[in-house]
């Protein structure tokens, strides 16, 4: 089985939340775990977003960072190709999502149409997930 995470489950393997666990004990299950390169740099800015609130303090933030960009080579990268930007755009258009969410949802279903393994869609947004799910893909189970 493949897990995709969007930026909402990736953050959550680094950052103690609610479903934290959950996403992890399916990543070990996973055979390999993939995004979107968008995420990179979307979980770097949450990651700051929360230093910044003081959720993580300087030490902890410096150490999640060095964790985060150790492990990043370790997740399939999906890149950005105009077919996947225009798959993206048609499905913002059709579920009123917003741009990277529409990203991350284009990625997984080229994902899921192009692997000969199981897909599963690793997200926490209500909106996306109806989405994915109305795509045909098997999202995690909360």
């Amino acid at each position: 089985m493949i897990l995709y995470l969007d930026t909402s489950a990736l953050v959550k393997a680094y950052v103690e939340e609610e479903y934290s666990r959950h996403v992890l004990q399916n990543m070990k299950e996973a055979t390999v775990s993939a995004s979107h390169k968008v995420a990179y740099v979307e979980a770097r800015a949450a990651f700051a977003r929360l230093q910044r609130e003081h959720v993580l303090n300087e030490t902890e933030w410096e150490s999640l960072k060095h964790e985060f960009v150790t492990d990043w080579n370790n997740y399939l990268q999906i890149g950005t190709t105009q077919a996947l930007l225009e798959r993206a755009s048609s499905l913002a258009e059709a579920f009123a999502l917003r741009a990277y969410d529409s990203v991350h949802l284009a990625a997984a279903q080229m994902l899921n149409e192009d692997s000969k393994e199981a897909v599963i869609f690793a997200c926490y947004d209500r909106k996306l997930n109806q989405a994915a799910e109305l795509l045909g893909l098997s999202v995690l189970e909360s």
